[in-house]
């Protein structure tokens, strides 16, 4: 430990003593390791970026079926069960799904699309409720518009349907829970409980609705289990989109999904990383090649001094960690320097884009952990550098310092 603690300061006075040789082995790390820390912070931060709007739009992570199907109530809730899914819900028939609202004291009257909806729907912004009965409408903005529609407001609908050669109405009150605002939906919808979908598929099926009071056939007392011929459904991140579609794709359930645009975002994002592994490869490589060079030139412009060293009682492999301390000197300068010089790169960058960007978004970002493993390859690559400088430390003999002497 003695002798480490002699090695230890001679190193650093002669660290200090050639401070001009010093800063230019710093300023060189620096030049090097600065331009690559911006170049992760500009892959890390616009890929974040993207990935993060792909992931913020819920129908990025929609699966939609294709074709007729009839699933039962059971099928759901095993779906549901699945790791993958973030939220799933019945659907019934799409032309059965409509509704007319109306404003007589407006004279307008409009047909919205009926989507059923449940606590965890991703459509709905955060703090939104469901609907907490069947006649409660979560009303899309586009909608509320041409309605002149606000919260609370109560309002006359009706449920259309062909009966022989007449057309026959069943009138329901509703009122607007919410108005949603066009970021969750922009067509004409109200989201409502499934229980008023279904109704809206009995009544125009034909038959009578007792808990609404719309008439038609009576049901049959015991009716078979309700079949859905389709679903909303979602996945818990854009990497389970393609997992559960293919899960379904094995029941022969075909649906549509954003998958190919997925792909090509994660496509780009290996692309990416790949070329900055590839110009860190090279850059590292480089710096490392200088750096022996330089190193063992030192050492042999040192030679005498590091013989007398020996010939004073310092062991050969205590000579060994001589530029191995230099080197984590410039490796530790080197790093806070090229980190100064990123962080105002990096505040530069995103002041250029910041009108470009969302809250919170940055074209440059880095994170933590990021820092932590360029500091430790760029250690890693000096002590390797420099080790070919301590292995030819290491063999100085000290019958040299008397030879020269």
């Amino acid at each position: 430990m003695k002798v480490f603690g002699n090695i230890a300061h001679i190193a650093g006075r002669d660290y200090a003593h050639e401070w001009r040789l010093s800063l230019c082995a710093v300023l060189a790390l620096a030049a090097v390791l600065a331009p690559l820390l911006v170049l992760l912070g500009l892959k890390h931060g616009v890929m974040s970026t993207l990935i993060e709007r792909l992931a913020r739009e819920p129908r990025n992570r929609e699966l939609l079926p294709v074709g007729g199907h009839r699933f039962a109530p059971a099928w759901f809730t095993t779906l549901a069960t699945r790791p993958e899914v973030a939220f799933v819900i019945p659907r019934t028939r799409q032309i059965a799904g409509t509704l007319d609202l109306r404003r007589p004291d407006l004279g307008r009257s409009l047909t919205v699309e009926l989507l059923p909806t449940a606590s965890g729907d991703p459509l709905l912004p955060v703090g939104v409720a469901p609907p907490s009965e069947p006649l409660q409408l979560l009303i899309s903005q586009s909608a509320a518009e041409k309605l002149q529609l606000r919260v609370g407001d109560q309002l006359p609908a009706a449920v259309s349907r062909s009966h022989g050669s007449r057309l026959e109405y069943a009138s329901l009150t509703v009122t607007v829970g919410t108005v949603l605002p066009l970021t969750a939906f922009g067509r004409d919808a109200a989201f409502v409980q499934l229980d008023l979908l279904e109704a809206v598929e009995d009544y125009r099926d034909g038959f009578a609705v007792e808990r609404f009071g719309w008439p038609g056939q009576p049901a049959a007392t015991d009716p078979p289990e309700r079949r859905y011929p389709a679903f909303r459904l979602y996945a818990r991140s854009l990497e389970e989109v393609a997992p559960l579609r293919d899960h379904l794709l094995s029941q022969g359930i075909e649906v549509e999904t954003q998958a190919a645009a997925i792909a090509q975002v994660q496509a780009l994002n290996r692309n990416l990383t790949a070329i900055f592994a590839l110009i860190a490869t090279l850059s590292a490589a480089g710096y490392a090649c200088a750096l022996g060079i330089n190193v063992l030139a030192a050492i042999e412009r040192k030679r005498r001094e590091l013989s007398i060293l020996r010939l004073l009682g310092l062991p050969g492999r205590g000579l060994v960690w001589f530029p191995l301390l230099q080197a984590l000197l410039t490796a530790g300068f080197g790093l806070i320097l090229a980190g100064l010089a990123y962080t105002l790169a990096g505040a530069t960058i995103n002041h250029w884009f910041a009108d470009q960007v969302e809250p919170g978004e940055m074209v440059c970002r880095l994170r933590i952990e990021h820092g932590l493993y360029a500091a430790a390859a760029t250690v890693l690559i000096m002590l390797l550098a420099a080790s070919v400088g301590g292995w030819r430390a290491a063999r100085i003999e000290p019958a040299e310092g008397l030879r020269d002497g």
